[in-house]
């Protein structure tokens, strides 16, 4: 009886045993995930994305543990809350705190290196303009630009497949086909403004309106040490203000004077933020105020929640009162309602056209906290 209860003992155990089969999907699913993820971790700190590059690397490699390993496999029902409790709670206080020893703002949400890409990327009008007209041929259509009293026309291209190129401008006599109405043109007014057309004496012009084409040149050029920009328009020279977090004018002596050039980039400007709560009146009264009043707000309603809560248990416990029942479920109601509608049931109360709240104070007292301003009280809904 004994060996046939250790064969059958060892029998079930090679029967649970995980099969080849099963454990290739497992380790196949596991390292397609660590893929994907790895790739686009990469993405997101080539983008300047770090924090969040970071998050996906601790939740990856966390997964990649507790599914992996043979010790911590029991815990994979666990992870979910886990994760959650990391990407809902955890990340976004931290995150919230990081941004709040930088700049960040309306104004200074890129990177340094995007911030200057952008800025390189635009551009200003140099030189004479010309006007131009869009003629359709037999061939495709043509650019015809006039340049005073010579006609300078592109070879004849496909206006539907037209994609950014350059296209040499050649003198003609004259010009056969149909001219395009301005609609065509504004149609089709991003792809014309990817054109590059080279005049004869080697200047290139583009698209600077409707009807003209100019010649049209970076506004910033990138010098040797990779930071400073030049600005082609009017000489001067921008390096990037690190405590500002913008790019600024540099005299001679390369200190920062002038007004800043936006977009601006991230940086660190420690406890800045902070001091501005005491040190700037404009944020310094209304917090104080504030400050105060959600103390104050806090304590009594903690106060008379607990009052107002024991005496009404009390009442509902008393046994000579009629309807204990019908009280009691009224009184949880509350709790049962999701915050949403509760939100939504007060916002319709408080509506300042149809709300209930206005509607009865007109009614009964002839009076509106919205529309008609009463003696005394000058103030609608929210405003104060």
């Amino acid at each position: 009886m004994q060996s046939v209860q250790g064969t059958d003992a060892i029998e079930g155990g090679m029967k649970t045993a995980p099969s080849s089969k099963s454990v290739f999907i497992k380790w196949s699913l596991l390292g397609t995930v660590g893929l994907i993820n790895g790739y686009a971790t990469i993405l997101m700190y080539s983008r300047g994305e770090v924090a969040f590059a970071l998050l996906t690397v601790i939740l990856t490699a966390l997964a990649l543990y507790i599914f992996g390993s043979k010790k911590t496999y029991a815990h994979r029902y666990i992870y979910p809350g886990i994760a959650g409790m990391i990407i809902f709670i955890l990340f976004p206080l931290a995150y919230t705190v990081g941004l709040a020893f930088t700049n960040y703002s309306a104004k200074n949400q890129l990177t340094l290196e995007r911030a200057q890409s952008v800025l390189l990327d635009r551009t200003y009008q140099s030189g004479d303009s010309y006007p131009f007209s869009l003629y359709k041929t037999e061939q495709g259509h043509k650019i015809v630009i006039n340049d005073g009293d010579q006609l300078l026309v592109t070879d004849a291209f496909n206006l539907g497949e037209l994609t950014a190129m350059e296209m040499d401008l050649k003198p003609v006599e004259e010009v056969v086909g149909e001219k395009e109405v301005i609609r065509t043109i504004i149609q089709n007014r991003s792809a014309i403004t990817g054109l590059d057309l080279q005049l004869p004496n080697g200047d290139e012009i583009r698209m600077s309106g409707l009807r003209k084409f100019a010649g049209v040149m970076p506004l910033y050029t990138l010098q040797e040490d990779g930071e400073t920009l030049l600005n082609n328009d009017t000489g001067e020279t921008l390096k990037p203000n690190m405590e500002v977090g913008f790019y600024q004018t540099v005299d001679e002596n390369g200190q920062f004077f002038g007004s800043t050039t936006s977009p601006g980039f991230v940086v660190g400007i420690g406890t800045h933020n902070f001091e501005r709560v005491w040190k700037d009146d404009g944020i310094k009264q209304p917090f104080i105020s504030i400050f105060i009043w959600t103390v104050v707000f806090s304590v009594i309603t903690v106060i008379a929640t607990l009052v107002i809560g024991l005496v009404l248990a009390s009442v509902v416990q008393w046994e000579e009162l009629k309807g204990r029942s019908v009280y009691r479920v009224l009184l949880i109601l509350p709790y049962a309602v999701p915050a949403f509608i509760s939100i939504l049931i007060f916002k319709g109360l408080f509506n300042q056209s149809f709300g209930e709240i206005n509607m009865v104070l007109e009614t009964l007292f002839g009076i509106s906290l919205l529309g008609s301003q009463i003696q005394s009280l000058r103030k609608p809904w929210f405003s104060s």
